[in-house]
């Protein structure tokens, strides 16, 4: 899919070589997001980590191992959507997003969601739900409610790694998580929303 005769292959291999912040200087490689070009589904996660800035690919590691059972759980295989994440490179050690960094990564997460044109925004942790949501929001309140955004329909729900590093696969969390992956596919099965609208004032 192209925008403005731009296609995604050609954002991506500008985005290679960006250096519009400091995470530049730290990185093995830029990771841009891997998946169907006319996914109708997008997972939004928050950064790199050490397996993803080595593979160029979101989600490789055992959250992404996470990721892809819980897709199949729904039918969905990982082929079928887009995955990418807030910022493209790795922080060091892992830590959070500066806010200049997600600023400086912005201009290249909006043309992505323009060229592919989800109908669905998955936002995974509580990072990825603020900026797609626009304020401080807290991902145990917000998951598995749907909200419209710039007539997209956004659905929060945990990380998979946050599952993974506190209780596991047994926990109330992990509970939730799959209870969110069922509204996923009941919003796909869905008409989408009839007109952009916020409806973010209520948090």
């Amino acid at each position: 899919m192209s925008w403005g005769g731009r296609t995604l292959e050609e954002a991506a291999r500008e985005a290679a070589t960006c250096t519009r912040c400091r995470l530049a200087a730290g990185r093995t490689q830029v990771v841009y997001g891997t998946g169907n070009p006319d996914a109708e589904l997008m997972f939004l996660g928050e950064a790199p980590g050490y397996h993803e800035d080595r593979q160029g690919e979101p989600f490789v590691g055992a959250a992404g191992q996470l990721l892809n059972r819980l897709l199949a759980e729904i039918g969905i295989p990982r082929e079928q959507v887009y995955i990418n994440n807030v910022i493209m490179c790795r922080p060091p050690n892992n830590r959070d997003p500066l806010d200049d960094e997600l600023e400086a990564c912005r201009p290249w997460l909006d043309e992505r969601i323009r060229l592919i044109d989800p109908r669905v925004i998955v936002t995974l942790g509580n990072w990825a739900t603020r900026y797609i949501l626009g304020r401080q929001v807290s991902i145990s309140r917000v998951r598995g409610q749907r909200f419209t955004w710039n007539g997209r329909t956004v659905i929060p729900t945990f990380h998979p790694a946050a599952i993974l590093h506190g209780g596991g696969e047994a926990s109330r969390q992990m509970t939730a998580l799959r209870a969110d992956f069922q509204e996923i596919r009941r919003a796909l099965a869905e008409a989408p929303p009839p007109a952009p609208q916020e409806q973010l004032g209520l948090f």
